[in-house]
C-alpha cells in the first residue's frame, strides 16, 4: 500500500469513529430527556380555589403572584367564577405557599386573608368587597366588575 491509500483508509476510519461516538451521545441525551419528562409528569399537581377580585388588572396581579411561587407552572384566574386553576410541581411547593403568595399581593383566597397594606395599594377598581362571595358557579353577581377593560 502506498502512503496515499493509507491516508484515505485512516481518514475513513477516523470519520467512522466520530460518527459512532456522536450517535452514542445522541442516544444517551435522548434517554436522559425521556427520564426527566417522566419525572416531571409524576410530580405535577392541579389545584382550583376561590380568590376574590374584580377585573382584568386583578387577574394580572393574582396570576403574577401565583406564578412567582417556585414550582408553579401555570395559573389562570377566572374573573366571573372568582376561581384560580393552578398547575404546579408538588415536589417544589404546596397549596398553602400559593395561597400565601396571592394573599401577600392583597387578595383574599379560600385559605388566606389578603395583606391589608397590599390591598390598600391596589388600584381603586381592584378594591373588592371583603364580604364578596367567591362565585365558582360562573353566574355573574350583582356589582361584578368582570367587564372592566383595563
Amino acid at each position: 500500500m502506498n502512503f496515499s491509500n493509507k491516508k484515505v483508509i485512516l481518514s475513513v476510519a477516523l470519520i467512522a469513529a466520530i460518527g459512532f461516538t456522536s450517535c452514542k451521545n445522541e442516544a444517551k441525551q435522548e434517554d436522559e430527556s425521556t427520564n426527566t419528562e417522566v419525572t416531571q409528569e409524576i410530580a405535577m399537581a392541579e389545584l382550583s380555589f376561590g380568590v376574590k377580585g374584580n377585573c382584568g388588572m386583578c387577574k394580572t396581579t393574582i396570576e403574577k403572584a401565583a406564578n412567582s411561587v417556585e414550582g408553579v407552572v401555570n395559573s389562570n384566574w377566572d374573573i366571573v367564577k372568582k376561581k384560580i386553576d393552578v398547575t404546579f410541581d408538588d415536589a417544589k411547593t404546596d397549596e398553602m405557599a400559593i395561597h400565601n403568595a396571592i394573599a401577600a399581593s392583597g387578595y383574599d383566597t379560600e385559605k388566606a386573608t389578603g395583606n391589608l397594606e397590599a390591598y390598600n395599594n391596589l388600584p381603586e377598581c381592584c378594591k373588592y368587597d371583603h364580604d364578596m362571595m367567591m362565585n365558582q358557579t360562573g353566574q355573574q353577581q350583582e356589582g361584578d366588575h368582570s367587564n372592566h377593560k383595563h
